[in-house]
């Protein structure tokens, strides 16, 4: 049975991370290569970069800041934004990307899909997919026009896995920033119409809403970015959530899974007494 991963997604405007609330807020988090350099030292299991700024002001990706953030991931790296041709692809690929998230050149030429897969191979394309729900319901939306097409996201969904995408990211723009937890049902639809993995994003608030999703959906990953950033050992803490009723990758010395938690997951004080046993033991530095 495949491991659930866990990714964490790392949103870059005008060359520093930000914070995303419904795609029209944007606070300043720091530098790309400093975010990657903690997620990868507190174990999530990949990192998806997006330069959102790059389509929207009709830029190329900026490979010496990718190639710099890319030396501090050592795990799977997928970068998105700007990309319009399979030369950007290659630059991406030997600036340190593992693979190339798709989603405005999608919308305006379908078969790059196709000519990036075959180049690269399926596993190299991971199709992005921006949803709204409307009044004649969901809608692909097109974040760089800032409105939704009349595209029925489990349609183009469809498209893009018979052109060749290895795996869609989805995200829900109505839960972006919301903390108000996945759109469960927008994330069955699509997951349940295609055959190749789908990684689910927008929404989520702690490590229960992933166990929701994984729960309740049949997605390959879920994704996530605004908590990963605020809240203290937050990969950690979630894997050892969604440990207990999944199988996902455990890899860091620090597994909280016997910790206790408030009811937002943040790490309750332990006992005077544990404490004070903890003081003798002997904990060897991680090498990750």
């Amino acid at each position: 049975m495949l491991k659930k991963r866990i990714i964490a997604v790392i949103l870059v405007k005008d060359g520093v991370v930000v914070q995303s609330i419904g795609f029209r807020k944007f606070l300043p988090i720091g530098r790309p290569e400093i975010a990657l350099e903690f997620l990868t030292s507190w174990g999530i299991d990949e990192i998806i970069y997006l330069d959102i700024s790059a389509s929207k002001e009709d830029l190329s990706p900026n490979y010496d800041l990718i190639r710099k953030s890319a030396r501090k991931c050592y795990v799977p790296l997928t970068v998105g934004g700007g990309i319009r041709n399979t030369s950007q692809v290659s630059e991406l690929m030997n600036a340190g990307a593992d693979k190339v998230s798709v989603n405005q050149a999608s919308l305006n030429d379908i078969k790059l899909i196709s000519k990036i897969a075959s180049l690269y191979g399926n596993q190299c394309v991971v199709a992005s997919v921006d949803v709204v729900k409307t009044e004649n319901g969901y809608k692909v939306y097109d974040y760089v026009n800032k409105k939704s097409t009349t595209e029925s996201p489990i349609d183009f969904a469809k498209k893009l896995s018979d052109s060749g995408a290895g795996e869609i990211f989805l995200n829900s723009v109505d839960r972006d920033g919301s903390y108000k937890g996945y759109d469960i049902e927008l994330i069955c639809s699509i997951s349940d119409a295609v055959n190749i993995p789908v990684i689910c994003c927008g929404g989520a608030k702690n490590g229960k809403d992933i166990e929701t999703v994984f729960e309740k959906s049949n997605v390959s990953a879920a994704a996530a970015g605004n908590f990963f950033h605020f809240t203290e050992h937050s990969v950690n803490i979630t894997k050892s959530v969604v440990s207990k009723k999944e199988n996902i990758r455990l890899e860091t010395y620090a597994d909280y899974i016997d910790s206790k938690f408030d009811s937002d997951l943040r790490l309750a004080k332990k006992a005077d007494r544990d404490l004070e046993e903890m003081l003798f033991l002997r904990i060897e530095k991680e090498v990750i």
